[in-house]
């Protein structure tokens, strides 16, 4: 993803860095609307921290140069059918 990214400092309540966040981003393995959100701003993403560990990211989409992540979290398994449904 080829954006600026602003973050909210929610994104950070979980303990991941600007860095794992940012890693994340570039190398995702799923973006996509929140279930029912498809008409509204707000993304998920999946991709990997510099650990190599999974996590959630949630997003707003500002402009087409930006986007502003609000939350980062540990990845759940609940969401393992999004990732099945990319291939």
């Amino acid at each position: 993803m080829d954006v600026d990214i602003k973050f909210c400092e929610s994104a950070f309540i979980h303990g991941y860095t600007e860095a794992d966040i940012r890693l994340a981003i570039d190398n995702a393995i799923y973006d996509g609307y929140l279930e029912g959100d498809e008409d509204a701003e707000n993304k998920r993403l999946v991709g990997f921290d510099r650990k190599g560990n999974p996590m959630e990211i949630y997003y707003n989409i500002l402009n087409k140069d930006t986007v502003r992540v609000f939350h980062a979290m540990e990845y759940r398994n609940i969401h393992n059918k999004l990732l099945k449904n990319e291939e």
